[in-house]
């Protein structure tokens, strides 16, 4: 079905050929047009998203404004953890940014697979430990970076730069599209 989510799994866990087939081919394929929402507030997140193609953005709305805390690029995982794993409403919004292809994993199918397949669980816990790891490192970064900094290390992400709209790097960075003009200028 698709290397780039075989590859995916592979980072965190080594499976059999045949075990990864079986879980690959376990994911469904939806196509997703600019600016369709894959989860919105108020619901449960209750798939594991892949992207394949295209780009999402994670979101909240705080006094009307859009505050972006995570893209999804091609061949990356796009999920709200704490209602994944709650089984809570999301307090987020998961859009997609350009016409993306995703493939998506309810977690029904991901619960059957724990059991069928018990490397999965190896695979899950280190997918979790690695998004949290950088959750924590996009903290700190702005908590302790000022926002020059947090703009200069995006500029090492081509991703970032070339994909996502200025008003939404501004929101993820922690400034106004105002003040990453600024930023912008006194960089260049």
């Amino acid at each position: 079905m698709s290397a780039g989510l075989k590859n995916f799994i592979t980072q965190y866990t080594q499976l059999e050929t045949a075990e990864l087939d079986n879980i690959v081919s376990r994911f469904k394929s939806r196509k997703v047009k600019k600016n369709d929402f894959l989860l919105s507030e108020g619901d449960t997140c209750k798939d594991l998203v892949f992207v394949q193609e295209g780009c999402l953005r994670l979101y909240y709305v705080a006094n009307e404004i859009e505050v972006s805390v995570w893209f999804a690029f091609k061949n990356s995982s796009a999920i709200d953890i704490y209602s994944f794993i709650s089984e809570k409403p999301s307090g987020y919004f998961l859009q997609a940014i350009e016409d993306s292809e995703i493939l998506y994993l309810p977690k029904t199918e991901l619960n059957k697979l724990y059991h069928t397949h018990p490397k999965m669980q190896e695979m899950m816990r280190c997918f979790w430990e690695d998004a949290m790891l950088t959750l924590l490192d996009r903290f700190t970064a702005l908590q302790r970076d000022s926002a020059e900094q947090r703009y200069l290390n995006l500029l090492t992400q081509p991703p970032y730069i070339q994909k996502i709209p200025q008003k939404y790097l501004a929101s993820f960075i922690g400034v106004t599209p105002t003040s990453l003009s600024r930023i912008r200028k006194n960089i260049r």
